[in-house]
């Protein structure tokens, strides 16, 4: 059964909420904004003598003229791109801690979207900037995250409450989705509408990683008894054991949650988790960031 709990941890639903994995998806996702060059077919035209038959001597000239190099448009797609950055002032901050914390993360991704055809060009793209920012961080030092300071590690579970409850008062099927990590263009849009709580999430994931990255706090796995303590906490919450069952051992029920009752049920179980003896809470924690950073 502990074996059970620890997988159905690693894949369930509860981590890909605690994990904001609704903002990774993001990244992923159709929120990418990148122009595609316009095919224009041009009308039929009499034909006409080419260059070389109307007069041969000044094509000769001009293939001895080495043709100019290319221009490189990336140092001006990454202006573009940290312009856009910084009249976004939901997100700056976000991005002047990145390049603080981790430089060569920050510089990679700017350089990668920098590359990336028409990327820079509208300032709506910005939501993008973030959300790739924050998958290519936690992907490259997202374990970090289990070795945090505890009140650091706690804020990140404390945001994924507080986002989950913003969807939740907007929307009960794109907040059942968001525990299961399915984004779509309804994600984008109430990401769009609430970029401060969506940029607040980022950075307190950011400043559980470098807090991980500098105080290297070593954490045991949750154990049976841990589990069976959050068992307890959630049936004092009211919850019955099938409704436990899909939480802890990723069991569905059948018929399935409603997207009232799953979107209810992730709250419930922050709620009960933040509860727990702060011991038994940040085992929990930490196992969770460090799955969803190796999944």
């Amino acid at each position: 059964m502990f074996l059970e709990r620890l997988l159905a941890l690693a894949t369930g639903a509860i981590v890909a909420l605690c994990l904001g994995l609704g903002l990774v998806m993001m990244a992923l996702g159709p929120g990418r904004k990148t122009a595609e060059p316009a095919h224009i077919a041009e009308p039929a035209r009499l034909a006409e003598p080419t260059l070389a038959e109307a007069d041969p001597a000044p094509l000769a000239e001009a293939a001895t003229e080495p043709a100019p190099a290319p221009a490189d448009p990336r140092p001006s797609a990454r202006a573009r791109i940290e312009q856009a950055i910084a009249a976004t002032e939901e997100y700056r901050s976000f991005f002047q801690r990145m390049r603080q914390a981790f430089p060569t993360d920050y510089a990679a991704a700017i350089e990668t979207f920098a590359q990336e055809p028409g990327v820079g060009a509208e300032t709506a793209s910005v939501d993008f900037y973030l959300a790739e920012s924050v998958r290519r961080l936690r992907q490259a030092r997202g374990v970090l995250a289990a070795k945090a300071e505890p009140l650091v590690l706690a804020r990140v579970f404390d945001l994924q409450l507080d986002v989950l409850r913003a969807i939740s008062a907007e929307n009960k099927k794109l907040c059942a989705a968001f525990l299961y990590g399915g984004v779509d263009q309804d994600f984008h849009s109430f990401a769009a509408r609430r970029r401060a709580l969506v940029a607040e999430m980022a950075v307190v994931g950011l400043e559980a990683i470098a807090s991980g990255q500098a105080k290297q706090l070593e954490r045991s796995a949750p154990s049976e008894e841990d589990f069976r303590a959050l068992e307890k906490a959630l049936a004092a919450r009211g919850l019955r054991k099938p409704e436990i069952d899909s939480l802890l051992d990723g069991k569905t029920p059948d018929p399935p949650f409603d997207d009232k009752k799953t979107c209810a049920l992730g709250q419930t179980y922050l709620e009960a988790l933040r509860a727990l003896p702060e011991p038994i809470r940040l085992r929990i924690y930490g196992l969770a960031v460090e799955l969803m950073a190796r999944s």
